[in-house]
């Protein structure tokens, strides 16, 4: 029997596999394999860059944004940087 608190968990996790895979299908595979048309920055620091902006939006403007879920963008963001170091994007 599951808690609510797990029940929360499972849910959110979900929410933001939900939202890399749609992001992934949208803009196809752009944050662990870039098309390097401008940056010839890998894709573990183009994400960490990524980061950094979204970081930087919540300093200056706070974490409850009216046109983006800037705390899901910052998870998803981080759930591509544990695969892009635990793969070979690290190139």
């Amino acid at each position: 029997m599951s808690t609510e608190s797990q029940i929360k968990i499972a849910r959110v996790c979900d929410d933001i596999k939900d939202l890399l895979l749609e992001k992934n299908a949208k803009y196809g595979d752009s944050a662990l394999n870039p098309v390097r048309v401008m940056s010839q920055a890998s894709p573990i620091e183009q994400i960490l860059v990524r980061i950094d902006d979204k970081l930087s939006r919540i300093k200056s403007g706070g974490i409850l944004e009216d046109d983006e879920d800037v705390l899901s963008d910052l998870i998803g963001y981080f759930v591509l940087l544990k695969i892009a170091l635990s793969s070979s994007y690290n190139n």
